[in-house]
């Protein structure tokens, strides 16, 4: 038996539940359904679900708890101990980006770090953490099976007047200001409100002339962290000693000879005068969005890839420690604006609790 409690009906997870009932061939009996009377008050529901294995109506229990749904039993989370450092036991619990709690003596323990792809690791303290695979130790207790688990899934369809129309579809037929506008007052209401705002970046931003508007959001306080990759930081420093971006003139447009060197010879530049901050402090970068990040201490983790020229000293290579450092630097982000970057987008997707508020501006919607 398997229940669940929220906003069910508009936010559509009911009928995504029995969906997921039929699609793995199982079969759902609604026991008690409890309609919220109010605006404010959630809906109810308690169904038995069966199927034709024991491995099947696994599967499906493991799908509805994803959803929202509980294994309606008293029992407290199953706990096996790691047998190795980086593995967990087999039947591991992967976690979502939803809030998610986990049941041990008898009380409900919210779990910390909440970010999906991750195991539930219980502490000696009592206390319910999210891990990657690789922080897994050797006698952690990690949190396996599906029971003593509570998902509880954002409702965002009820924020009428904030977050939801970032849920409807976008169109090129609708006039961009309106959304621009919106994120604007969601911008000024995460700083009113004393919250982090953090920004993923790639180097279109440069490239298509942003960075000066960039810049300004950084002067006036609205970015505390910055997370992009090498490209950013190289082209915006080619920008700022050579008015350039991939040899292309920023204000006539036009494709300067031997422009195509000027971001190898910005590489340069910034390996010889010792690294970013270096340079700002020596006089030899004097604008654009790096300059202005490093002169207002906003935190700011380059992240590399295969592709990279150079990199920039400041560039971190290590791919783990990047994820780390990206991490670290999410704590406490309460508005993330990913800024034509599909890739580092996605990855810090990945790393954010579902309710945290994500905005991407992209050309192309779906990436």
């Amino acid at each position: 038996m398997v229940e669940a409690e929220g906003h069910l009906i508009d936010s559509q997870l009911m009928n995504a539940m029995f969906d997921t009932v039929v699609r793995h061939d199982a079969a759902f009996d609604v026991l008690e359904f409890r309609i919220g009377r109010t605006n404010d008050e959630p809906s109810f529901v308690s169904m038995r679900v069966t199927a034709k294995t024991p491995a099947a109506l696994t599967g499906v229990l493991g799908a509805l708890v994803a959803l929202g749904c509980r294994v309606a039993r008293t029992e407290d989370a199953r706990l096996v101990p790691a047998d190795r450092d980086g593995c967990a036991p087999e039947d591991f619990y992967s976690t979502t980006n939803h809030q998610t709690s986990v049941r041990l003596a008898g009380q409900w323990v919210a779990v910390e770090r909440q970010r999906m792809d991750a195991v539930i690791v219980i502490e000696q303290t009592a206390r319910a953490i999210c891990r990657k695979l690789r922080e897994i130790r050797k006698g952690d207790a990690i949190v396996c099976g599906i029971n003593g688990i509570k998902i509880v899934p954002e409702f965002q369809e009820r924020d009428r007047h904030g977050f939801a129309f970032m849920t409807n579809e976008i169109s090129s037929e609708r006039r961009v200001e309106v959304g621009v506008s919106r994120i604007a007052a969601m911008m000024r209401a995460a700083k009113q409100a004393g919250d982090k705002i953090a920004f993923v970046a790639g180097p279109v931003v440069v490239h298509t002339g942003g960075g000066q508007y960039f810049c300004d959001l950084i002067r006036h306080g609205y970015v505390d962290v910055l997370l992009a990759g090498n490209a950013l930081a190289v082209h915006d420093v080619e920008q700022a000693l050579y008015h350039t971006s991939l040899g292309v003139d920023m204000e006539s447009g036009r494709a300067i000879e031997g422009g195509h060197r000027h971001h190898m010879r910005a590489i340069n530049e910034i390996y010889r005068a010792g690294g970013l901050r270096a340079a700002v402090d020596s006089g030899v970068l004097t604008s654009g969005v790096m300059f202005e990040c490093i002169r207002r201490n906003v935190d700011y983790v380059l992240a590399g890839s295969i592709r990279d020229d150079g990199p920039l000293p400041d560039t971190i290579m290590n791919l783990v420690e990047a994820q780390d450092r990206y991490t670290a630097s999410l704590q406490g982000v309460k508005l993330v604006l990913v800024l034509s970057t599909m890739l580092h987008g996605i990855g810090v997707g990945n790393m954010l609790p579902a309710w945290v508020r994500l905005v991407c501006v992209d050309i192309n919607p779906p990436s």
